[in-house]
């Protein structure tokens, strides 16, 4: 019987779509996060359930030959990277391995999938720097956040963002403690700062210091502190007084600088301010859009519909090169972003920009399309949790003849895309395996992009077309 607490020694099977390892003992799967496969490993029973349990590496007997030193002192303490110590080149076939299997164990779909399209540096390619600040033991720290927890990890440095973060913190560390200024307490909802975010655009630095009241005493102090240790630099305050794991609120206050950087790719202007998105690796990102470009093809006559269309970047490059592009996004500061980046690129004719839940007006942007006879491409980018049932089902009814979708999680795509090519079916809520299967659409292209090394995360490029 497997009980909590309990010490054993075993070798690693296999790994799971989080990098963890997986141990099969006494009728239980066993997770092990920092394992590697084939690796003997002696570990303690933190958690047991019906049939799963979780562990925690105690020591590693006989290492992979795939096992290397991790750069972070932090690693395996911090809830920001889970594969440091697995080399670069497993970690690309890793995440192609998480893909394929995901499709072929969720969605009833096998296809190869090739090795995962490396990132350009393996480390320092995050353009952005996101630090809670918050009150441990009366002291104020700035770190990240452990795995799963709102517990403060402090740190000095973090060697999957460039040199100037380690700067940032140690400027910043220094003046927190120079005058004693109080970080966040979750419970009691007291303390001044609750978080610093940095975005670097083209090595010139947007900051803003997330505050809970609009009440800080030393402004001039902390410019002319920034001054000294960096060249170009614009600052903000937000204002963030709610109880909420929200990291910004609603109020920005520019305290210094022009407020915004202007930036170039892909031949699309925009200017990045402190509410701006953009992909945090620069080295990826334009690869992976380059690429779902080319996937429309050629035939500029055609209409994008650009469902989870975000701050509208992807929108505003289909709007260049094709007849129309409509995005359609819920959240208003992204669409507003998205309308900015349509004038700045002089596309208000090309590019429309909708906020609205993307199930609610597909169905009607579909059916007005197809009554004018437009030809339809849809691309979609979904959170996390992948497409809504409902709007799987107007894709499915619309017979579109080519869909592009991008997706941050291997599972969700993996049931969109069986329920999307009828190797899945939706019963009454309830998904299930198709039994007699009715192909809508095949996979003509699929690839993975690594826009987060040393993480479990990965991008896949996905391509359905009509049978």
């Amino acid at each position: 019987m497997l009980l909590k607490n309990q010490i054993h020694i075993d070798k690693i099977l296999s790994l799971g779509i989080n990098g963890e390892g997986i141990v099969k003992k006494d009728g239980f799967v066993i997770f092990i996060p920092f394992c590697l496969l084939n690796e003997e490993v002696e570990y303690k029973i933190l958690k047991v359930t019906k049939k799963v349990a979780y562990g925690k590496l105690l020591r590693v007997i006989t290492p992979s030959k795939d096992r290397v030193n991790p750069k972070c002192e932090v690693f395996t303490k911090c809830g920001g990277c889970q594969l440091q110590h697995l080399n670069y080149d497993s970690q690309l076939n890793l995440k192609s391995a998480t893909v394929k299997d995901s499709l072929k164990k969720i969605g009833f779909i096998d296809v190869d999938v090739p090795t995962t399209h490396k990132s350009s540096f393996e480390y320092a390619y995050r353009n952005k720097l996101q630090l809670p600040i918050a009150e441990v033991d009366g002291q104020t720290k700035l770190g990240f956040f452990a795995t799963n927890s709102h517990r403060i990890i402090p740190i000095k440095s973090c060697p999957i963002h460039p040199d100037w973060s380690s700067k940032i913190i140690e400027v910043f560390y220094n003046f927190i403690q120079q005058y004693n200024l109080k970080g966040y307490n979750e419970d009691k909802g007291t303390g001044l700062l609750r978080h610093l975010v940095v975005r670097s655009v083209n090595e010139r630095l947007i900051i803003t210091l997330v505050l809970t009241k609009n009440a800080f005493p030393y402004k001039k102090e902390l410019i002319e502190l920034l001054k000294e240790n960096f060249n170009e630099f614009t600052l903000y305050f937000n204002i963030n007084p709610k109880k909420t794991n929200a990291i910004l609120g609603e109020e920005f206050v520019l305290i210094y600088g022009n407020g915004y950087y202007e930036y170039e790719v892909l031949e699309i202007k925009a200017k990045i301010d402190a509410k701006s998105f953009m992909q945090v690796n620069d080295f990826v990102y334009p690869k992976l859009y380059e690429k779902a470009l080319s996937l429309i093809g050629d035939d500029k006559d055609v209409t994008v519909i650009d469902a989870y269309s975000g701050a509208g970047f992807m929108t505003s490059l289909f709007a260049k090169k094709y007849q129309k592009a409509i995005g359609i996004e819920i959240i208003k500061e992204a669409v507003d972003c998205a309308d900015a980046l349509a004038k700045e690129n002089g596309l208000q004719n090309k590019m429309e920009n909708i906020c609205a839940n993307v199930e609610e007006v597909l169905p009607k942007i579909v059916d007005n399309l197809k009554k004018e006879n437009k030809k339809i491409v849809l691309t979609v980018d979904p959170p996390r949790k992948g497409l809504d049932r409902f709007s799987i089902k107007t894709i499915k009814n619309a017979d579109i003849e080519k869909i592009v979708y991008i997706s941050c999680n291997p599972a969700s795509l993996a049931r969109d895309l069986g329920l999307l090519m009828g190797t899945l079916i939706d019963e009454n809520g309830e998904i299930k395996k198709a039994v007699d299967v009715k192909e809508n659409y095949k996979i003509t292209y699929i690839q993975p992009f690594d826009m987060f090394p040393q993480t479990k995360h990965v991008e896949t490029l996905v391509c359905l077309e009509k049978i």
